[in-house]
């Protein structure tokens, strides 16, 4: 029995090590997990900002051809208004799924920039769809849409702590804008 009792200390020890081992290991396990949760959360929510986007912006671009064929765009491919309607209620109806899942997932502030953005291309649409022939008011709506696409982007990568991006706005050849300056853009 006495010499049990002189190993005791070693083998407190040894458990005491064994013990301090394995909450070690399960510490840098817990934030391993962590981290890679993290990560994926972040690369669910930059798809579902991307789609959203990538959503709104089909119907940006029909806006435009529609506005070319009424004169107050440039955009190279007109389409008439009966041969957008389709086209602009399916980018509406696809742009619905992704803007379920922005209000969802997204921050307070992305969120309340897409809507800013959305309300923007509605007004766009709907300055089309009454035929409206007005270069001057249609610049001042791209330019509404522009900035609200702008102030999107920012808050998305404000959310994801991604670094600052372009503005997406790239100056056109000269004939390619209504009143010729060379400074439409996108």
């Amino acid at each position: 029995m006495a010499e049990f009792w002189g190993q005791l200390p070693a083998l407190i020890g040894v458990v005491i090590g064994a013990l301090g081992s394995y909450a070690v290991v399960m510490r840098g396990e817990q934030v391993r997990f962590r981290r890679e949760q993290a990560a994926r959360w972040e690369e669910r929510l930059l798809g579902v900002y991307a789609d959203y986007a990538r959503a709104l912006k089909a119907s940006v671009t029909l806006t435009y051809r529609v506005a070319a064929h009424l004169g107050n765009d440039p955009h190279p491919h007109p389409l008439t208004p009966e041969e957008a309607e389709p086209l602009l209620a399916e980018a509406t109806m696809a742009r619905d799924p992704s803007g379920e899942a922005l209000l969802l997932l997204g921050s307070p502030e992305v969120v309340e920039r897409a809507r800013t953005w959305v309300v923007a291309v509605m007004a766009m649409e709907a300055f089309l769809r009454a035929g409206t022939r007005d270069p001057g008011a249609w610049q001042a709506l791209l330019e509404r849409q522009r900035a609200a696409r702008e102030a999107y982007y920012a808050a998305v990568r404000g959310d994801l702590a991604l670094p600052p991006g372009h503005g997406g706005r790239w100056a056109l050849p000269a004939h390619r804008t209504p009143d010729g300056d060379g400074g439409a853009q996108r």
